[in-house]
């Protein structure tokens, strides 16, 4: 398909399509002219998942290169690849200062967690040192954060984890089945929060409403 079509079906105008060539997101067409390429399903999906990764996730320009540098690394094996593609993947939080006070003991809490869950500790993961920067906080203010604390949150993880593999797993093609790897990392990171806190909130809607009944063994004002 010519970039004009490549753009309609897109939804991305030419000149953004024009400007992830130049950045070097978009792997370049089959030269047809000194001016005309062609561009195939491979350039369509790739810029769904662009999309996915700038234009939903709020990626920058750098941080999405280096993801699908990781996608298209074919040096790395599979299981490889998708860990360095979402490790590239900008953290929520950034690892934890080096005067941090709780930093240590919020590290031992991390790797205590996941270790009761039977998971790898790997202290160079972006994820890990994330997570060491949350707890600090929660330290820091005095929240409970204990492993016990931390375990259920774990086991729920691990739920979804498996949950959305069973769907990356439904893509045929390898590189499909990484990109498909990064684009729900990224995308479904919102739906989860949002889910969250729908549930925080009906819940406390509901115990603010069982607290509101009268209990049957309260006296009554005719007692």
């Amino acid at each position: 398909m010519r970039l004009s079509e490549l753009s309609r079906r897109s939804g991305m105008s030419t000149a953004t399509i024009k400007f992830y060539l130049r950045e070097g997101l978009l792997h370049p067409g089959r030269r047809i002219t000194s001016t005309q390429a062609d561009y195939d399903e491979e350039h369509l999906r790739r810029l769904t998942l662009i999309r996915a990764l700038i234009q939903v996730g709020g990626i920058s320009v750098a941080d999405a290169r280096a993801v699908l540098a990781a996608v298209d690394d074919a040096s790395l094996d599979q299981v490889s690849r998708m860990g360095t593609a979402v490790a590239a993947l900008p953290q929520v939080l950034p690892a934890p200062a080096p005067d941090d006070a709780e930093a240590v003991t919020a590290d031992l809490v991390a790797r205590e967690v996941q270790e009761r869950l039977g998971w790898r500790v790997v202290p160079e993961n972006p994820a890990h040192q994330a997570l060491v920067s949350a707890v600090s906080a929660l330290l820091r203010l005095g929240y409970p954060c204990d492993g016990e604390a931390l375990l259920p949150y774990g086991k729920l993880a691990e739920r979804l984890a498996e949950h959305e593999l069973a769907l990356i797993d439904k893509f045929a093609a390898p590189t499909t089945q990484l990109e498909a790897a990064v684009a729900l990392t990224v995308l479904y990171e919102p739906v989860l929060l949002s889910l969250r806190r729908l549930a925080h909130a009906e819940q406390a809607t509901r115990r603010l409403r069982e607290d509101a009944l009268p209990r049957e063994d309260a006296p009554r004002a005719s007692d």
